[in-house]
């Protein structure tokens, strides 16, 4: 009898690929984690359980066939498991990457709950699709029937790259506008490299420019062309701009010179990676090396600052954050990696201040959790007389994202927006609040997670393909 290829998770341990020390990697925007050899793939594929009810799936976004792409990688038959998992996800190499399993599928992977270890289901969907990439599995857009329908896309992030993929396939054509010089959005610029490495990402954008995608780049809507001129040039229109605009903090001396924030600072360093010439980076003023850099926040964007700038050479890296680490909003498992890599992070803090016109130091207020509030999170509390100042020469501001206001800088009138700012649309249709007009992603949820754009993106195709092809189907009765 041959052995069972499944359910070998008692006998075999969890096992993610290789780690680079921390020694090393401090010192390049590499990715972190190696590659798995094929035998290892298929041994830590093998440990599915095979669920009948597979709480993996359930709690994806996506709702990927994890169980199914899993066996067959167990099995060696890897370009079937690629194809399983590009059926459901548009960019599969870039979710194994950077998407917080810990939080999603392999947070909910039923053998982690039984004390053996979570599946390693994040290495084995990057593995599988490097290997596409490498064997020629991933084949180029060829929609089998043009159309003459043409839709307008609105930002160039992972909602609108998903989005211009599901209908470019069936035959649309599709026209990208954007406000960068590269497509990708966060992807290209907001991520740093050692949790996404580049020619990733450039690979999937050329995949659609190649597939007849037309990207129109630096082009600010509102500006360079209206947003009207865009719905006249098209049958629908998706707005996929994500969300840019900083959240502030109103505390005395928060003007101060070296006080940035965390997009800038991460957009300057993604774009020294590319080779661009970055003033500000060069200046110093995006640029942590020799500083004692505090960042504050706890998301993944304050991962990605502090570990960015202790590559950048920062003499000291710290993180204040006002809840402790367990109710921390961030990836457990970024919080590690940048204690690995020497950031010190100071639970229940707060800035109060700054001192200097040029930074000095963060004035920063000691915290406990008090009682919860409605949602059931502890609310912080601040003890009195505990204050104390973190000497700082760079101070990176990662407090989160809040929509741009689209009507008002488009001049657009009737496009209704949610109380937050956010754009109000549909959530299965993703249709707003005028004719033939889509929005998808952070634009309609606020900050969100890479993931659920990509959900968002391929919904809201199948409803603009639904909205495209009615007149049609009307005319034909």
């Amino acid at each position: 009898m041959t052995k069972q290829r499944m359910l070998q998770f008692v006998d075999v341990e969890r096992d993610m690929p290789e780690k680079r020390g921390a020694n090393i990697r401090r010192n390049d925007f590499r990715e972190i984690y190696g590659e798995y050899a094929a035998e290892k793939a298929a041994e830590q594929a093998a440990r599915c359980s095979q669920c009948g009810v597979p709480y993996c799936q359930s709690h994806c976004p996506l709702h990927n066939n994890i169980p199914d792409w899993l066996r067959l990688t167990a099995e060696g038959r890897l370009q079937e498991a690629y194809e399983v998992s590009q059926a459901t996800n548009t960019f599969p190499e870039i979710c194994g990457r950077i998407c917080p399993q810990d939080r999603l599928c392999e947070g909910n992977c039923v053998i982690e709950q039984s004390g053996h270890g979570t599946v390693t289901i994040g290495s084995v969907e990057k593995y599988i699709t490097d290997m596409a990439w490498e064997e020629g599995w991933v084949q180029p857009i060829r929609p089998a029937t043009e159309r003459v329908e043409s839709v307008g896309i609105i930002g160039a992030g992972p909602g609108g790259l998903a989005a211009a993929d599901m209908l470019r396939r069936q035959g649309i054509q599709v026209t990208v506008y954007d406000r960068y010089d590269r497509a990708g959005g966060l992807l290209t610029y907001g991520i740093p490299g050692f949790k996404l490495e580049k020619d990733v990402v450039m690979k999937r954008i050329d995949q659609l420019r190649d597939g007849g995608v037309e990207f129109v780049m630096n082009c600010d809507v509102g500006e360079d062309i209206s947003f009207e001129a865009i719905r006249g040039k098209h049958e629908a229109v998706l707005i996929a701009t994500g969300v840019y605009k900083s959240r502030e903090l109103q505390a005395p001396g928060v003007g101060a010179q070296g006080i940035v924030r965390a997009i800038d600072f991460l957009t300057a360093s993604n774009r020294k990676s590319f080779g661009d010439d970055v003033e500000a980076f060069d200046s110093g003023a995006l640029n942590a090396h020799g500083k004692r850099v505090v960042v504050i926040g706890g998301g993944d964007t304050a991962m990605d600052c502090v570990r960015t700038a202790v590559r950048q050479g920062a003499s000291s890296v710290k993180c204040l954050y006002r809840r402790d680490r367990a109710n921390m909003p961030g990836s457990q498992r970024e919080v590690q990696n940048a204690e690995e890599e020497g950031v010190e992070f100071i639970w229940l803090t707060a800035p109060k201040g700054f001192t200097g016109d040029t930074i000095e130091g963060v004035m920063v207020q000691r915290m406990r959790l008090g009682a919860p509030d409605a949602t059931g999170r502890q609310v912080p509390e601040v003890i009195e007389g505990a204050d104390y100042v973190e000497d700082a020469d760079l101070v990176i501001m990662a407090l989160g994202f809040e929509p741009e206001d689209l009507p008002k800088l488009w001049g657009t009138d009737g496009l209704e927006v949610t109380r937050w700012g956010t754009i109000k649309a549909d959530f299965q249709t993703h249709a707003t609040s005028l004719d033939g007009v889509y929005a998808a992603g952070d634009i309609v949820r606020g900050a969100s997670l890479v993931v659920w754009a990509i959900r968002d993106g391929r919904e809201a195709a199948e409803a603009i393909m639904e909205y495209i092809s009615a007149p049609a189907a009307v005319a034909a009765e």
